[in-house]
């Protein structure tokens, strides 16, 4: 079921559902309700629930995702739940002109370097992950929300081991999972002050478990408005910016995902105010263009003008409707196929997490969801970490407190869809920040394109071009780097394969066959199931 080394952790069966997730109880949450009846939505609602627990320091009730959801009898639709700024903004609204705030850099040591990152109470964005999760299971869903969290409840009380992927990423960013006494006594070791628990030590979540049965009993008015909305608004009533009642006005939304065709198929993916779709988007269009499957280089030249497109549009300062639209209009594409054609040379963890899941019915699911890597305070009583989308410095490029009052925040996230004309259907996306469009532009091409196995595309080594620098990850041959080297002078090999390059988890329906098939990305803890058919 689950995968390590380089290969990818892949099941397949016939006329089951599957389920791909970054954790194996992630996965195992999803494939007991989709045993028990419940529908794909019902099983993205119950693994993202079983990662609060287990992939804490990727996924939390404080943070915030979008789901693309295609039911078998309605149209494709994007469900946004991810995070909203406060609706006051700070004096100003540069810095902290008060002195008052909570908000302070802290250091995480990724060994080769350090990264700094944001945390505090004014750092927190507020949360729409439960609102969201309650409007899965409201709009999409089959079983009740209080079945749908039992598995989540039941792993928070037992306190599984926690997985080295997790202890791993809690070690990297221990400053802000140990920040605090009440963090520390959650996520830390006992015995050592401000490092967190080590690989195979229970994480038992107690707390949150609590909290998870309480939503089940009284509903997503518990995170409105009851005891968890009052204990958010209490947190950052003194040194942040997040009110009681910007928790009870918040709003999920709902878009029609972008709809693109890419060598016959149709590629559905996240709109704005995510800025991942549009650039995944126009990253197929120009690949389209090649005549042949495109090799490395090419691929590599895409993402590159990709960079300088979203430069151009100006979606580094923010993402609507009507930037997205001058990038993949006919005159903006095929300015970028000009540059191509001139021979272009090429001169942070994120903390984000995926499921895709698709049903015995046919419905398909695909889910991402962040809790960037958390502010460093634990909401009192719940058993969880909020969020610090806004101390992010990837979404906030122009300055910290820039931001718009009552605004969703954007999103490098792109849960994505592809269906052939045969009927195949596939729901993928990926965690790793700004690697995610690079991620899903290439398991996309490799699959659609160059007509490559599913759990192949997602193993197949990768590259990400950022701004001139081109990283090629561990697996490719000798002849392949050199050639790519040679083409991109700002180069780094690495020699394995890395988390740095996301973690694209996928499942797949094979309508021919009647097969289903999940692959779970081994870089991000990948894990597979499929459930026999009844």
């Amino acid at each position: 079921m689950t995968g390590d080394g380089e290969g990818a952790a892949t099941a397949i069966g016939r006329n089951g559902g599957a389920v791909a997730a970054g954790h194996p109880e992630t996965a195992r949450a999803a494939a007991e309700i989709l045993e028990d009846g419940g529908n794909a939505f019902d099983a993205v609602v119950a693994a993202l629930a079983a990662s609060f627990v287990v992939e804490p320091a990727l996924s939390s009730p404080g943070g915030g995702g979008f789901l693309l959801a295609h039911p078998i009898d309605a149209a494709p639709v994007v469900l946004d739940f991810f995070t909203q700024t406060p609706g006051r903004a700070v004096p100003m609204g540069s810095a902290d002109q008060t002195g008052t705030l909570d908000f302070h850099p802290v250091l995480a040591d990724f060994g080769t370097t350090t990264q700094e990152f944001h945390v505090g109470r004014a750092a927190a964005a507020v949360p729409g992950m439960i609102p969201g999760l309650c409007a899965i299971q409201r709009d999409l869903g089959r079983l009740p929300l209080s079945r749908l969290l039992e598995p989540a409840i039941r792993l928070g009380r037992q306190g599984p081991p926690l997985a080295p992927l997790q202890a791993h990423i809690m070690d990297v960013i221990g400053p802000i999972m140990t920040l605090t006494d009440a963090a520390h006594a959650c996520f830390g070791d006992p015995a050592h002050r401000g490092r967190a628990r080590a690989a195979g030590v229970s994480l038992p979540m107690t707390a949150l478990a609590d909290c998870l049965e309480a939503l089940g009993r009284e509903g997503e008015a518990l995170f409105r408005e009851g005891a968890v909305a009052q204990a958010m608004a209490g947190l950052t009533a003194e040194g942040g910016l997040m009110t009681a009642d910007d928790i009870r006005r918040y709003t999920v939304l709902r878009h029609p995902p972008l709809d693109r065709r890419f060598h016959g198929a149709r590629v559905l993916t996240n709109p704005p105010p995510s800025s991942g779709g549009g650039l995944i988007a126009y990253g197929l269009a120009l690949l389209e263009n090649d005549a042949e499957p495109p090799a490395p280089n090419a691929v590599v030249r895409v993402m590159h003008q990709t960079g300088l497109a979203r430069d151009a549009v100006g979606l580094a300062e923010g993402v609507d409707d009507r930037r997205v639209a001058a990038l993949l209009c006919e005159a903006g594409l095929a300015e970028g196929r000009a540059a191509l054609a001139k021979g272009t040379r090429a001169l942070k963890t994120g903390g984000t997490t995926h499921v895709s899941a698709i049903d015995a019915e046919g419905n398909a699911a695909a889910c991402t969801v962040s809790n960037g890597e958390g502010c460093g305070h634990m909401v009192p009583g719940c058993g969880f970490m909020l969020n610090n989308m806004l101390g992010e410095e990837d979404l906030n490029p122009a300055g910290f407190f820039r931001w718009r009052p009552d605004t969703r925040v954007s999103s490098m996230m792109a849960p994505t869809l592809a269906e052939r004309p045969d009927g195949t259907v596939i729901a993928m996306g990926s965690g790793g920040s700004n690697r995610i469009r690079t991620a899903l532009l290439q398991v996309l091409c490799a699959i659609l394109a160059h007509g490559r196995p599913l759990a192949d595309a997602v193993a197949a080594p990768r590259l990400h071009m950022e701004r001139g620098h081109l990283d090629i990850e561990g697996g490719w041959d000798p002849v392949t780097v050199a050639r790519l080297t040679t083409a991109f002078p700002d180069t780094r090999v690495w020699p394995d394969r890395s988390m740095f390059y996301g973690g694209v988890h996928a499942v797949a329906r094979y309508p021919g066959s009647g097969g289903v098939e999940a692959v779970g990305d081994p870089r991000r803890g990948g894990a597979a199931l499929v459930i026999p058919a009844a």
